[in-house]
C-alpha cells in the first residue's frame, strides 16, 4: 500500500469547497475566536455541531476554560474578519473595531450569515487536531445571502 504524502493529502482535500466561520467565546479576558473551517452538524438528536481545532490553537484552551463557544458563518465579502481572526495577533487585539453582541452567552458577529451557540460537551484528541463536539442551544439565520468559502485554498 502507498503511503499517502501529508502535501499531496492537503493538495485533494483542497478540491473539497467548505464554508468559513469564525469560533468565538468569553474568556476572564473578553471576547475570543479564531476561523475555523472544519465545522459541521453532527447531530439532531440530540443537536450536536463538530469543530476541528488545530492543537495549537490559542483560542482551544480558553473554549475549554469557558465551556462554551459560538461558530458565526461568514458571508461573502467578510474575507477580511476570516483573515483577522486566522492571524497570529493577540486575542484581546482581534475583536477591537469588530462589531458584534453577545447572544445565548457568545460573541456573535455582526452581517454574519447564521450563527450557533453551543456549549461543549466532549474534546476527542485526533492527531494535529483536536475534535470538539458542541451541544447547540441557539442556531439563528442573519443577515447575509451568499456564503464565504474556501476552495484550494483560497477564500471565494
Amino acid at each position: 500500500m502507498e503511503i499517502v504524502a501529508p502535501q499531496r493529502f492537503r493538495a485533494v482535500m483542497g478540491h473539497f469547497t467548505t464554508g468559513v466561520t469564525v469560533v468565538t467565546a468569553n474568556s476572564d479576558a473578553g471576547p475570543v475566536g479564531m476561523t475555523a473551517n472544519a465545522v459541521c452538524s453532527l447531530s439532531l438528536e440530540p443537536l450536536l455541531l463538530l469543530v476541528c481545532f488545530a492543537n495549537e490553537a490559542r483560542t482551544l484552551p480558553l473554549i475549554a476554560g469557558s465551556k462554551r463557544f459560538g461558530v458565526n458563518v461568514l458571508s461573502a465579502g467578510q474575507e477580511d474578519l476570516a483573515q483577522l481572526f486566522a492571524s497570529k495577533l493577540p486575542e484581546a487585539e482581534k475583536f477591537a473595531g469588530v462589531q458584534h453582541s453577545v447572544q445565548d452567552g457568545i460573541p456573535v458577529i455582526d452581517g454574519v450569515l447564521a450563527w450557533v451557540g453551543c456549549t461543549l460537551q466532549e474534546l476527542i484528541p485526533g492527531g494535529d487536531h483536536t475534535i470538539g463536539i458542541g451541544k447547540v442551544t441557539a442556531a439563528e439565520e442573519g443577515e447575509g445571502s451568499k456564503p464565504l468559502v474556501w476552495y484550494r485554498g483560497e477564500y471565494r
